[in-house]
């Protein structure tokens, strides 16, 4: 097996997306090397226009002009990966079980860099191809062709992240504003329905932006859709992404187990029609309209309503 120059699928969602839970349906599949947490790539160096709306960890990286590869490598943020290596139980996933020497993945990076040329793509790609040849209770079928991650609101950067992936693809996954809100407030510090609806819309705009530009390489779906027809849309997926459909998609999955719930992968523990419904229907009807009215644009362009 040959994992020296793979493509890279990069998945992009607003918070309480389904990102997660749309990373842990390709988990399984033969021809990927499916990254085992949120592939957190950004950098400390991002800085620019978004940088106020959007943290530097879900960034597209940002390198210096010059620098070595053991200090790029200490630059991805990687937060889930890097904890639940450094310290397994201040981890969420420390019963993950992940055999990965944080060394002999820093090794294989330098390694890989030296012998290449320093630009941003192909740091990215040495993170992930080191990533896959460290792990050594990795489920390998022997057929994999691509490397696929997950970072929420990447898609903010996709047009540079495809630029950088002359081979790339980014699948950026929707969900309704009503129940996405909802979700978030969960949270032990949430963001205010004003902030994170404007930010929702935001990113479904530049999403929609890169769409129309590079069509055959930024997909969007909608959550909706995937849980309500989990079988067509991963089949129409798989095949714009140059790949076979194998069951494996039809259920979530870490390391090619299947999982009975995504969380702690993803806040959505079960996802499905009714959950989505039931969820929305935790706001009250002022915190709908509030929603509505933030959101109206994009509400409307990708056929959202309070019925779901």
């Amino acid at each position: 097996m040959n994992n020296d120059k793979l493509p890279l699928i990069l998945i992009s969602a607003m918070y309480e997306n389904g990102g997660n839970t749309l990373h842990r349906h390709l988990d399984g599949h033969p021809e990927l090397f499916v990254y085992p947490f949120e592939s957190q790539l950004g950098t400390r160096l991002v800085n620019d226009h978004l940088t106020s709306l959007f943290p530097f960890k879900y960034r597209w990286p940002v390198f210096p002009m010059q620098g070595t590869a053991e200090e790029d490598f200490e630059l991805f943020f990687d937060e889930e990966a890097k904890t639940r290596l450094r310290n397994p139980a201040g981890s969420k996933f420390r019963d993950a079980d992940l055999q990965i020497q944080e060394s002999d993945r820093k090794d294989i990076f330098v390694e890989t860099i030296q012998n290449s040329e320093r630009t941003r793509g192909n740091l990215v790609t040495a993170f992930f191809k080191a990533t896959f040849k460290s792990w050594k209770n990795y489920n390998k079928s022997g057929k994999e062709k691509a490397y696929v991650g997950y970072s929420p609101i990447v898609g903010v950067d996709g047009e540079s992240i495809l630029k950088d992936l002359p081979d790339g693809h980014v699948v950026h996954i929707v969900r309704n504003p009503y129940s996405a809100y909802a979700e978030t407030k969960r949270r032990p510090f949430p963001m205010s329905l004003k902030s994170y609806v404007l930010t929702w819309s935001l990113l479904q705009h530049l999403a929609l932006t890169y769409s129309s530009i590079f069509p055959h390489r930024f997909h969007i779906i909608r959550y909706e859709d995937l849980v309500s027809d989990t079988r067509n849309v991963l089949t129409g997926l798989i095949e714009k992404l140059g790949f076979e459909f194998d069951d494996s998609l039809l259920y979530a999955s870490w390391n090619g187990k299947r999982l009975d719930q995504v969380y702690p992968w993803g806040t959505i523990r079960k996802p499905s029609v009714n959950t989505n419904k039931e969820t929305m229907d935790t706001l009250s009807d002022t915190e709908k309209q509030q929603v509505k009215s933030y959101a109206h644009l994009m509400i409307k362009e990708f056929g959202y309503n309070l019925n779901g």
